[in-house]
């Protein structure tokens, strides 16, 4: 199937196209047309067109678009669930979990549409501000450059565009090179579901041929981007004096008591870990076991792993299926080899066939090697040994990311020592690290990037706080 580019609310065609395979087997399931520094140039004069005209939208109509958006989404989840399974790789499964969680997202957008608001300033809380009254408002930014990764290709495209609509704004969106189809799907449902021309578009081409043109034009008021800390680095050194978010790396940590129940444990470490073939920003990739349980953790975790059905994956069973590429699937291997050589003891997993990569289970993992230091987005995990909460704690804050880590322990004192200790966006207790909710706020420190996302946190970051006061 051929997909054309999505500007001004039509479908624009262009010489240049991507063929899109299904990264399990490589078969062919459409092809996409790629932007060029005209066709970014033609999105971007559209959305500010667009801008004013969303800048003017009711609340209620921009909530009144967002909700039949949800619904369109939720009466076409098989057939967006097939486009999403066969251009990521995930399993179908996992594809109807993401369009439920879209759709989800795109509700709580249009809810927050109708708290887009200000406050009252109390002047005269001061003696200068006697006969004055203020009050601030939000305003919507403008235009908004979302940029996107593969893993999750539309929920978290969602997570950027609906608190953009609700917001007022309009958006350019670059999805990843290997996930643009279901953009446009979503494109082609926004526009009739009645988004005006221009207020949605949708570039799909390579980051760095595309991106920086996008990061750089002047008519672009923000960037939202998740990815690599790499490319996000490499925005906020373009973007100059734009509102930025990065939603960047992780190699989430759990800390594992030596009063945790393991029965609850070891399954949501599991799911934590191996969800998505390990593809999943804030999937469980070092996991720190207190010494009086670490034994039996590692059994119960080595026979979760080994119970794992791999398989294609639009097999509804499958429940580990690819990586996106070929060459990703070699780069994790080669960090497992990595950990092997450096002392590591590789207990089930790792054997590659394709994309594919067995679920890896090591232990005794040096904290130099890559998988124990770096973000891993792969089928693997890394399990060592702790004596007491404080080694554990700072095990967890040695590393240069911060999205989210968790603990597993019945002692509520230990529970909210480490709660205040992580170096983390988000701490979860008796939960893995990979438990998201799309209400919540979501974002990290250090390397892990800035701002947060969230409907109602996105909106607050894609929003200007103007003050008006009347004497």
């Amino acid at each position: 199937m051929e997909y054309p580019i999505w500007i001004g609310g039509e479908p624009v065609y262009t010489a240049q196209r991507k063929k899109i395979e299904l990264p399990y087997d490589g078969a062919l399931i459409g092809e996409v047309c790629q932007a060029d520094a005209a066709t970014v140039d033609a999105a971007v004069a559209a959305a500010h067109r667009a801008a004013r005209v969303m800048r003017e939208m009711p609340l209620a109509e921009r909530a009144s678009i967002l909700r039949r958006v949800h619904q369109a989404v939720v009466e076409r989840k098989e057939a967006l669930a097939h486009i999403l399974s066969s251009e990521s790789g995930k399993p179908i499964r996992e594809a109807r979990l993401e369009l439920d969680r879209a759709a989800q997202t795109l509700l709580f957008s249009a809810e927050e549409a109708h708290r887009v608001c200000g406050e009252v300033v109390p002047a005269d809380a001061a003696p200068a501000g006697k006969g004055r009254w203020a009050m601030t408002l939000r305003e919507p930014l403008g235009v908004i450059a979302a940029i996107t990764p593969f893993n999750f290709p539309l929920n978290l495209s969602v997570h950027k565009i609906g608190p953009a609509i609700a917001a007022g704004n309009a958006v350019v969106h670059k999805p990843a090179s290997a996930t643009p189809m279901i953009a446009l799907e979503l494109a082609r449902i926004f526009h009739e579901c009645g988004l005006p021309a221009g207020a949605f578009n949708v570039i799909p081409g390579p980051g760095g041929a595309i991106g920086d043109l996008l990061v750089q034009d002047p008519r672009v008021a923000m960037v939202t981007f998740t990815g690599s800390p790499e490319v996000g680095l490499r925005i906020r050194s373009l973007a100059g004096m734009k509102r930025v978010t990065l939603e960047l790396g992780s190699n989430s940590a759990v800390i594992v008591a030596e009063d945790a129940d393991l029965e609850e444990t070891v399954p949501r470490c599991i799911t934590g870990a191996f969800a998505n073939s390990g593809q999943v920003c804030i999937s469980v990739q070092r996991i720190y076991v207190q010494e009086q349980v670490a034994a039996e953790f590692v059994e119960r975790m080595v026979e979760g792993a080994r119970a794992l059905k791999i398989g294609h994956p639009h097999d509804a069973e499958t429940q580990i299926s690819s990586l996106i590429t070929v060459q990703e699937a070699e780069r994790v291997e080669s960090w497992i080899a990595e950990a092997v050589q450096a002392g590591a003891r590789l207990l089930t997993g790792g054997a590659r066939r394709r994309a594919t990569l067995e679920p890896a289970v090591l232990t005794d993992v040096p904290p130099t090697v890559k998988i124990s230091c770096q973000e891993a987005f792969g089928p693997l995990v890394a399990i060592n040994p702790y004596r007491t909460l404080e080694e554990a704690i700072a095990m967890v804050n040695d590393s240069v990311y911060g999205l989210q880590a968790s603990i597993f322990t019945r002692d509520l004192r230990k529970a909210f020592q480490a709660a205040r200790e992580v170096q983390v966006g988000g701490f979860l207790i008796n939960e893995a690290p990979s438990y998201r909710l799309d209400q919540m706020p979501y974002g990290g420190v250090k390397l892990s990037g800035t701002g947060r996302e969230g409907p109602r946190y996105a909106i607050q970051e894609m929003t200007e706080c103007k003050l008006v006061l009347w004497r």
